[in-house]
């Protein structure tokens, strides 16, 4: 395959874009065209020939055609181009407000201001991040890390692969008989099965494996690799969002952190295709690549991760003793814990939808399989940001996306921001009042993927049936932690209570636990698992920093015996200053 390419349309400004984009040619094929037509032509011709097109960048305006209809025809040409509008210095001020809405509604990715001289840095850095994004969601890697070897990407070989992107690595899928499957098979000396894979953390030898576990652990270790005689200060239970922030301040604060997290660092965040109202990111950050960079921070300060490991249990630590958290893989001693295990996304609860999972049925965004879904029919269940985030990312490859929600509508879920991106892509239709009844496809073997759905109208119980290639669920919450003891009090639906919302019993001499203490000393609860909990990823975080300010409390040697008032109260607390 050909360097992918970068089509620049240029009426004014053609030299000084053609003098910017020169630094590209190294590893893109660079065009530059005076028109849309004459880009549009250019765009398929590549695309014919086999040549990606990662980046349509134009100037603000271009004769005789308006600027938000040529950016609809570049998205319907290529819809996996990332797309830039440049405006001159001198048209800057006036073009905004009549260009920011569309790239509020998503109709294009950035607006920049054309630049003025050389090393605008600045602008490249933006062109930078979209091109990474697009290599990192669209572009198969150049220098492949992982590769995984299998006659379908169905079972544990999409499970490695989900994984895998999501940690950031470069993977490769291939078949038994192509050049790559051949060149690996030949090195192996195993038992027969699928999928081999080699090049995972230090394992060069391909291996079968049975479980996306056993490449995490190959990747992160197994918590029984912590020193059993050693007790650390914080076991952040989870690597979400808060689970990444409390790992971060804790670990800079000097306290001995680790973090265990049962599949991969960023849970449901970490599958978002792109956060566009996370502060200081104007132009978006996949989820994965926050969480990988809160990842590395939290590394840079000390923090272990051991990953692939679920906790099954917590032995509360009594008379000043540590906790014990349980897994699988062995146990850690803590002196304090942070729960941070976020929540599943709830089952729809239908049995010929359920039979399909991993073949066509998925739960949650699965940006893995994404790129499968390439002229096909895809259909996305939920109205929360996840589900709205999903929808777009699915647009670009599938010939068409419906969200399926009960509501009358997504208004009242999601995000603004979201709905208008929604609104405006063409390939996406929201079906409301509208449920998921049944699936199925023409073959009644177990390797048959999914084929139809029927869809039943909420309100007049009609139904029928459409074709569909794949079925994204994301449902909303539910908890992910039966395995808390008894002693740490949850509500009614098993979301963990802190601060106020501990029964009044489990007060103190009349006074509650901090926010987010729970009623267990030691033991505190942040992010999506909290109840009352904002679930946003920027809440999240938020209190994943603001609860070390009372781990720090709870691990002073001048502590009361309990959790004492919010820092947010006014009282001081040691360590309160984590900028």
């Amino acid at each position: 395959m050909s360097d992918p390419a970068i089509i620049v349309i240029a009426p004014e400004h053609s030299d000084e874009l053609r003098t910017q984009f020169r630094r590209y040619e190294g590893e893109y094929t660079v065009v530059v065209a005076p028109d849309l037509a004459s880009a549009a032509a250019h765009g398929r011709a590549l695309q014919d020939a086999g040549t990606p097109v990662a980046l349509f960048v134009t100037e603000s305006l271009v004769p005789g055609t308006d600027i938000h209809a040529l950016l609809v025809t570049l998205r319907g040409v290529v819809p996996t181009a990332r797309r830039v509008v440049l405006s001159p210095w001198e048209r800057f001020r006036a073009e905004a407000p009549a260009l920011r809405p569309g790239l509020a509604k998503g109709v294009y990715d950035a607006f920049l201001l054309l630049p003025r001289g050389v090393r605008d840095e600045e602008f490249h850095s933006a062109v930078g991040e979209l091109l990474n994004d697009w290599n990192a969601t669209v572009g198969a890697p150049v220098v492949e890390t992982v590769s995984i070897i299998a006659p379908s990407l169905t079972g544990v070989a999409l499970d490695v692969r989900g994984l895998l992107e999501r940690t950031g690595l470069p993977v490769g899928v291939h078949t038994p008989d192509s050049p790559r499957g051949r060149e690996v098979l030949a090195r192996y000396d195993g038992p027969p099965g699928w999928p081999v894979v080699t090049g995972v953390g230090q394992q060069v030898a391909p291996v079968l494996v049975t479980s996306a576990r056993e490449v995490a652990a190959m990747l992160y270790g197994r918590p029984d690799d912590v020193d059993v005689d050693a007790v650390v200060d914080l076991v952040v239970v989870g690597a979400g969002p808060a689970g990444l922030a409390a790992a971060v301040y804790g670990s800079s604060e000097g306290l001995a952190t680790v973090v265990v997290e049962s599949e991969v660092v960023g849970g449901q965040a970490g599958t978002s295709s792109m956060i566009r109202n996370y502060l200081g990111f104007p132009r978006g950050i996949s989820g994965m690549r926050l969480a990988q960079r809160a990842r590395g921070q939290a590394i840079r300060f000390g923090t272990r991760f051991f990953t692939g490991w679920p906790v099954v249990g917590i032995e509360v630590g009594e008379s000043g003793a540590p906790h014990r958290v349980r897994t699988e893989g062995g146990e850690i001693a803590a002196r304090a814990v942070v729960l941070a295990t976020g929540v599943d996304y709830r089952r729809l609860g239908v049995p010929s939808v359920e039979a399909f999972v991993g073949r066509g049925v998925h739960y949650g965004a699965a940006m893995a399989v994404a790129r499968e879904m390439e002229g096909l029919d895809a259909y996305v269940v939920g109205g929360g940001n996840s589900a709205g985030q999903a929808a777009v990312h699915l647009a670009r490859y599938a010939r068409s996306v419906t969200v399926v929600v009960r509501r009358p509508d997504l208004s009242s879920t999601m995000s603004s921001y979201l709905v208008g991106e929604i609104r405006h892509n063409p390939r996406i239709t929201v079906l409301g009042r509208t449920e998921i009844t049944d699936a199925g496809a023409q073959d009644a073997d177990d390797a048959a993927r999914l084929e139809w759905l029927e869809l039943t109208d909420c309100d007049t119980g009609r139904s029928r049936h459409v074709p569909a290639g794949g079925l994204f669920l994301l449902l909303g919450a539910r908890t992910a932690c039966d395995w808390v003891p008894d002693a740490l009090a949850r509500d009614e639906r098993g979301f963990v209570l802190t601060g106020r919302d501990v029964p009044r019993d489990a007060w103190v001499d009349g006074r509650p636990p901090a926010d987010l203490s729970t009623t267990v000393p030691g033991v505190f609860a942040v992010g999506d698992i909290r109840a009352g909990s904002m679930k946003r990823v920027a809440s999240a975080a938020g209190e994943g920093a603001s609860v070390v300010p009372q781990v720090h409390l709870h691990l002073s040697p001048a502590a009361p015996p309990s959790p004492g008032p919010s820092p947010a109260s006014g009282h001081a607390t040691p360590h309160a200053d984590l900028s």
